[in-house]
């Protein structure tokens, strides 16, 4: 965890008159570290060619950082904490966001490195689409994806809770403050995804929730993933505006399809002629991301030794296949961290599934 002079420091940065997170991250990278922005001389900030408003807005916030340090005392006091972009809890894939933001405040589990997808649409969903936003989810927590969405009704509720019934993880990614659940009737589901998951938010203690939601979310949720996928959305529907941030980022973009009379299909629809990928269960999902998943998971293995005898897992696939069930019994690994290990090696192309959640060795 970040230590609370840190954590004030970057708070401090990003709340400067003038500064924010493009501006913050170009002081960062020209005067080497937070603190020292933070300081720097009005004449060194604007030799830097910085504006004269930005040398007057860090002067301020490093003069006067009271306001900072009470607000990062206040998240400790509710178990947040604040996770700096140079963290390596920071999701590496939102680090290479141009706009991203400088911290982010985190409740829950530590964020883990590993393959994700967001799974977001409609907030007033059919129960077709909850229900296939609930599978989705549910099959990509059991190939160790995590699962991102937004806490909102509908889809985002059914995505939720399909990762909490697999046992894999799932982040929530809130327009309020990391203190506000809405809507109020998710209390419940927002404590059952801290118990294994992660709770994140840009906004201060106390933020009320935004109509129209807020964009700065629907960038954090585009930009942590490898792809965002859409089930139901109207025309005009924010999870298009989420769709559209994450092809400008050069991620994926997937679309369930839906009825040519229902409103909630005109957005998904039209995804999938603007060329999104059509959506008809999670292998087409794990098809399209393989590539980007196995690089990471090369990247992962530099340094290991051994093949596939390494480990408790592989020793238990010896006997031949074996459902994922019996290797979370036997190994007395956390769903989530097993899941994780099996997707890991499987990109590595040590282990293939079967039908039924089998899982063996590649001879």
């Amino acid at each position: 965890m970040v230590a609370v002079d840190e954590a004030v420091e970057w708070v401090a940065l990003r709340a400067a008159e003038n500064v924010g997170d493009i501006v913050g991250r170009r002081l960062i990278e020209h005067f080497g570290s937070v603190r020292a922005a933070l300081e720097a001389e009005p004449a060194a900030v604007t030799g830097a060619r910085f504006s004269v408003e930005v040398a007057c807005g860090l002067t301020a916030a490093n003069g006067d950082r009271g306001a900072a340090s009470d607000g990062v005392e206040r998240l400790r006091d509710r178990g947040a904490r604040v996770v700096p972009l140079t963290a390596d809890e920071y999701p590496e894939l939102l680090r290479h966001v141009t706009d991203a933001p400088l911290y982010l405040i985190a409740l829950g589990e530590p964020l883990v490195a590993g393959p994700a997808l967001a799974v977001v649409g409609a907030r007033h969903a059919s129960a077709y689409g909850r229900d296939v936003a609930a599978r989705l989810a549910e099959d990509l927590a059991l190939s160790g994806v995590t699962v991102i969405s937004g806490l909102a009704r509908g889809v985002d509720g059914a995505a939720h809770r399909g990762a909490l019934r697999a046992g894999g993880r799932t982040v929530a990614v809130v327009g309020t403050g990391i203190d506000v659940v809405y809507p109020k009737e998710h209390r419940e589901l927002c404590q059952q995804i801290l118990q294994t998951g992660t709770v994140l938010t840009e906004q201060p203690l106390g933020s009320p929730p935004q109509t129209p939601p807020l964009p700065q979310r629907k960038r954090m949720k585009a930009g942590m993933t490898h792809g965002t996928v859409v089930v139901e959305a109207a025309g005009g529907s924010g999870s298009l505006i989420t769709a559209r941030l994450a092809l400008d980022l050069g991620r994926e973009v997937f679309a369930v399809p839906g009825r040519i009379d229902s409103p909630l299909s005109v957005g998904t629809n039209h995804l999938i002629q603007q060329g999104a990928k059509l959506v008809t269960g999670v292998d087409d999902l794990l098809s399209e991301i393989t590539p980007a998943l196995r690089s990471g998971a090369a990247g992962r293995a530099v340094g290991r030794s051994g093949g596939p005898a390494d480990g408790p897992i592989a020793s238990l696939l010896g006997a031949g296949p074996t459902s994922v069930d019996q290797l979370i019994r036997e190994t007395g690994l956390p769903a989530s961290e097993l899941l994780r290990r099996l997707l890991d090696l499987e990109l590595r192309g040590l282990i293939t599934r079967s039908a039924g959640n089998f899982v063996e060795l590649v001879r």
